[in-house]
């Protein structure tokens, strides 16, 4: 059965439309945490139409590992913007404001990620959207909510602030040592998708009964919701939780282990028949009826999973990590390796799920990046193209969406209302770049 869905969702996903088809969405947003969930919406068949500031564009543009860009392009901005329409748009003259205010009459769903109080400044708040759209689904998120102490100090965030300010960062290191802040910001890019599960449901529930609504999001606060039993541990216990490093305090044998050529492996053993199986594979199965490890709740208690731990750590160190992987699939207990970024560009498991999917740009040619997450058999989400430099699609937008003549585009951008891509040097894009004579014609 799963090979034969594997086949038929390969074939849809060339033929079949993708589930939000139909649905356009507004946005205006910088940095992480606000591309991202628009971006999931355009993989799985929204209109997107983002918004960025004349000429520069969005900051996330100049943010690079290392100082390396892609033919120009930002790696970050790469991975999370992808199928967009780019419009430059300066929302801080009339012309702007009126324009967006024309655009969200035409959205389903507006987003933004500013502070607050930012909009309402620039006149396209929620209240007044919703004057001109009763039906507009709107979301705004940033780190620390709209109300509360925080909003009202307009607290400036970013992903590590809000892993900081939600414990997160405390919990994420080895006993008495340096907070980590994690590199993969899990803030911006779990943010971005639980926002737009409410989103969904937003959609769900305006399908019943006609209305829209105002969604708020606190990225702080969503990076506390996985950070499971540690609040209620400490509001019923009244006692604080402290770090573990790799040890998982909940379950027992699971940590991170040093192997004989010096690779590290995650290895977790919690069900009866787990643990037998790894006692097994390290030659001591009599360790599963010992007292002090024959449950899981007697493992759990510290001075017997100290000792097992120890156990593991010394076996582990006779063994090279392939041997280990070999020994936890054939006595059914969880091993892996852990995976450099190299490893995973070349695992054969991820390039045969098409998850390492290549993209055919036709601004920037092919390169490989990730495919989304989750595969649909009869709507597949797709990525057809990526970024674009700021207003690369202000033609198109203004004549599709808008209906606009060429006369009153001009208007707009000798008002300063649109505008397009100059770098700090007064340069340019190259020669075919623009929206009338680009890759989308309206």
């Amino acid at each position: 059965m799963a090979e034969s869905t594997w086949k038929e969702y390969r074939k849809n996903k060339k033929s079949k439309p993708a589930p939000l088809e139909g649905i356009r969405v507004l946005e205006v947003c910088t940095m992480l945490l606000g591309p991202i969930g628009p971006a999931l919406l355009a993989q799985l068949g929204a209109e997107v139409i983002r918004c960025e500031f004349p000429p520069m564009g969005d900051v996330t543009r100049s943010l690079n590992p290392f100082g390396w860009f892609y033919r120009d392009q930002s790696p970050l901005l790469l991975h999370i913007n992808q199928n967009k329409y780019w419009v430059g748009l300066d929302l801080h003259t009339p012309g702007g404001q009126k324009t967006f205010c024309e655009l969200a009459a035409q959205c389903d769903i507006v987003e933004n990620n500013f502070r607050p109080g930012v909009l309402e400044h620039w006149n396209i708040g929620y209240l007044k959207i919703r004057e001109i759209n009763p039906g507009v689904i709107f979301l705004s998120k940033n780190g620390y909510g709209q109300w509360g102490q925080y909003a009202r100090e307009n607290r400036p965030s970013n992903d590590g602030a809000s892993q900081a300010l939600s414990g997160y960062s405390y919990m994420s290191r080895f006993p008495g040592q340096t907070p980590l802040k994690m590199r993969a910001y899990i803030g911006d890019n779990y943010g971005g998708m639980c926002a737009e599960v409410a989103v969904l449901a937003a959609l769900h529930y305006r399908d019943r009964t006609g209305k829209g609504q105002f969604i708020e999001f606190s990225q702080t606060e969503n990076i506390m919701r996985p950070m499971s039993w540690i609040w209620p541990y400490q509001q019923i216990t009244g006692e604080t939780p402290e770090p573990s490093g790799n040890r998982d305090v909940s379950i027992c044998p699971a940590d991170t282990f040093r192997s004989r050529d010096g690779v590290f492996v995650a290895l977790a053993a919690s069900t009866p028949e787990e643990f037998l199986g790894l006692c097994t594979a390290m030659g001591q199965p009599e360790l599963a009826e010992d007292p002090r490890f024959r449950d899981h709740l007697a493992r759990l208690k510290e001075e017997n999973a100290v000792e097992i731990l120890r156990v593991i750590s010394e076996w582990i160190r006779t063994r090279s990590a392939d041997e280990i992987e070999a020994l936890a699939e054939r006595h059914g207990f969880c091993a892996t390796h852990l995976y450099t970024a190299k490893d995973l560009v070349e695992d054969a498991h991820l390039e045969a799920r098409d998850f390492r999917t290549e993209i055919d740009d036709p601004m920037y040619g092919r390169y490989r990046n990730y495919e989304f997450p989750v595969k649909m058999s009869e709507t597949p989400p797709k990525t057809e193209w990526s970024v674009r430099p700021v207003g690369f699609d202000n033609e198109y937008v203004m004549k599709r969406f808008l209906g606009k003549s060429d006369v009153q585009i001009r208007e707009l951008y000798d008002a300063g209302a649109l505008g397009k891509w100059k770098d700090a040097q007064g340069r340019r894009p190259p020669p075919g770049w623009d929206g009338k004579a680009g890759l989308r014609q309206a």
